[in-house]
């Protein structure tokens, strides 16, 4: 497989049912290279694995089914130059209708229970809350740019997009009969989630009478993010909170009604500043206001969670480095026992859409009917065909202080334990996040598998899906126990006598770059090293856009106790630092800012290590654009065929 092959398969996107007709709508997208854009178009998947083309031309997106199954809203451009905007197809047949005219386009729409209507979420500007003053301070900009920008908030930008002058999105009430618009949230300036599409951020009630919606409730200027349930009447009256003004958690989200409209369950965070807080449920009785905590022993982060029936809740969550479908049922959710990892149940009569994957297959659409799970698309199948792949396999060394720690290995095709083979650990970001058994379309496993090495995923002390106790053990001390996890990983490999200890290099983005580096200054056993948008300087990191409760991350404050944010952090650690790295960094990333990718490459040039650096002005933390993954592969790729003497097919 090459980095051209990657681009070219499908990726196929979250199924959405039609009523009672046994069938899904689902974006499927596409790379564009020549373009150099992504193209999704809607497709009509059937339970017994037929696939129609819905949309053509431009690029389709978040598509929502009306209640009686006969029609499909989505966003999609009306021009090449303009935003997107909510779109009308009757799945009957026929052209779509553009239903909307918002200055900076739509966002994702959900229908009314009958179908006369649609709540959408639409970007205005922020500090600009009425469509017709977004469309004049977007005029003013246009005519007039480079204009300075001033907050006194202290997250002012996200990722890679700002929000001191960004978008806020406002709910409006769509008739598509009529064309007539509704803001049911007037005057806010508030986020309704920290996505730029806030997919899953509210729900209508079955009598249509309520909006649910998560919306920030910090106060100005921002320190940090606080989301809370809100309960909105369609009939104009004012919000409430969900949960009324005391005993607020830290975060709320994905507000979801009962089928008889009773109660709202909807997830919590109680720690601020810690994002890998377990994600836990939450049911309110809207009558009586009363709340009780689902599976509250439950030692998993719940996700992407819809009502089965009036009592059980279908959801997926990470277990043991996989995605898993569970039901609640009881104390304890039920796990849909299943291969690779299964995610975004939608739910629709007695059967369950979702999607399915694993590290040696791309995602397909998948449902679970009395209890099977079973794959029901191919859009993959022609041109995996033509490919050979690697096999996985899955590993238990013992990691620091001699716990159990996960690892996952690829292997390149014609493995064979009879010759040896270069090794390269793939080093995941967060660092509390997991390699997990999926298709990983930026770090494709396969892909560098394919240069002929071994790729071992170590999924170290504070990874996800192991419980939170696992998750908690590495905050304040970074470099620690990952380190350690890696290295003895690297003994094991070793060990099974098929690793040439001479050509192992070690790869990561992020929290993973950090940890390549940090291991460079502790060995100099790894014949070259990959940092993308890797940490290097933790006191540099209070240029990040997420700052708040990052003492309880790294350990400590630089004016209490400097030395303490020093000892894990990579460049006050360069005298030892001998290993070539490849440095890749993008100018738009705003949670570890270039200038930490910039300052570990200067200092390597200045000591005389190899290094080459890889800079795109136009990417942020992530490389998104067809043309730079291509170009991204292509570097990182020949940066091991150079130090590890490894050769891409076709490269």
């Amino acid at each position: 497989m090459t980095p051209e092959d990657l681009l070219h398969l499908h990726r196929v996107g979250q199924p959405e049912p039609v009523g009672g007709a046994r069938s899904a709508v689902v974006p499927v997208t596409t790379a564009d290279v020549d373009a150099g854009a992504l193209v999704s178009r809607l497709h009509l998947v059937t339970e017994d694995a037929t696939a129609t083309v819905l949309t053509r031309g431009r690029s389709a997106k978040l598509p929502a089914v009306d209640p009686a199954g006969t029609r499909v809203a989505f966003l999609r451009a009306v021009d090449d130059d303009g935003p997107a905007q909510l779109h009308i197809l009757d799945l009957g047949g026929g052209e779509a209708e553009v239903v909307t005219d918002f200055p900076l386009g739509a966002g994702p729409a959900r229908w009314l229970p009958d179908g006369s209507g649609l709540v959408v979420a639409v970007p205005l500007l922020s500090g600009f809350p009425s469509i017709e003053s977004t469309a004049a301070e977007s005029a003013r900009r246009a005519a007039e740019p480079g204009a300075a920008i001033v907050t006194e908030d202290r997250i002012y930008r996200y990722w890679n997009r700002w929000l001191a002058t960004g978008r806020i999105h406002h709910l409006f009430r769509i008739d598509p009969a009529t064309g007539a618009v509704q803001d049911l949230t007037p005057g806010w300036d508030r986020l309704l989630s920290t996505d730029q599409d806030p997919v899953g951020a509210f729900d209508v009630s079955p009598d249509g009478g309520t909006i649910a919606v998560t919306a920030d409730v910090a106060p100005s200027p921002r320190q940090r993010f606080q989301f809370a349930v809100h309960l909105i009447p369609l009939d104009g009256g004012e919000p409430a909170l969900a949960t009324g003004d005391d005993d607020l958690p830290a975060h709320q989200r994905r507000p979801r009604f009962s089928p008889d409209g009773s109660s709202l369950v909807f997830g919590v965070q109680d720690e601020l500043d810690y994002y890998a807080d377990p994600v836990r449920l939450i049911r309110v009785d809207l009558d009586t206001g009363r709340r009780r905590r689902l599976a509250p022993r439950w030692d998993r982060s719940a996700g992407g969670w819809e009502f089965l029936d009036e009592e059980r809740l279908v959801l997926h969550a990470e277990d043991g480095g996989r995605l898993r479908i569970f039901v609640t049922a009881g104390d304890d959710p039920d796990a849909v026992e299943a291969p690779g990892s299964w995610h975004g149940p939608r739910p629709a009569g007695d059967i369950v859409w979702c999607r399915s994957e694993s590290a040696g297959h791309p995602p397909e659409v998948a449902v679970i009917a009395d209890g099977r799970p079973r794959v029901v698309s191919t859009f993959n199948d022609a041109r995996l065909a033509e490919l050979v792949l690697g096999s996985t396999e899955d590993l238990s060394v013992d990691g620091s202080s001699g716990e159990p720690v996960h690892v996952r290995l690829v292997h390149p095709p014609g493995f064979t334990r009879e010759r040896q083979w270069p090794l390269v650990h793939t080093i995941h970001g967060g660092p509390h996040s997991v390699s997990a058994d999926t298709w990983h379309w930026r770090w494709n496993t396969q892909l560098l598998a394919a240069t002929g090495c071994v790729v071992a995923s170590v999924n170290f002390h504070g990874s996800t899906s192991w419980g939170d106790g696992f998750t908690r053990s590495i905050r304040g001390a970074w470099g620690d126990a990952p380190a350690v996890d890696v290295l003895t990983a690297t003994d094991h490999l070793v060990g099974l006598g098929y690793i040439d200890e001479a050509r192992m290099a070690v790869a990561g983005g992020s929290y993973g770059g950090y940890l390549a580096v940090w291991l460079t200054t502790l060995t100099d056993r790894f014949a070259c090293a990959v940092c993308h948008a890797g940490v290097t300087d933790l006191v540099g990191q209070w240029a990040s856009d997420i700052t708040a409760g990052r003492e309880h991350a790294i350990g400590a404050v630089p004016w209490e106790d400097l030395d303490a944010v020093l000892r894990w952090s990579p460049l006050a650690h360069t005298d030892a630092m001998s290993t070539p790295t490849l440095v890749i960094h993008g100018e738009q990333d705003y949670r570890v800012v270039v200038t930490q990718g910039l300052a570990l490459y200067g200092i390597l040039k200045h000591k005389g290590v190899p290094a080459r650096l890889v800079y795109y002005p136009d990417e942020g933390h992530w490389i998104e654009s067809p043309h730079n993954s291509i170009h991204w592969y292509g570097e990182v790729t020949a940066w091991l065929e150079r130090w590890l003497g490894t050769g891409h097919p076709g490269h």
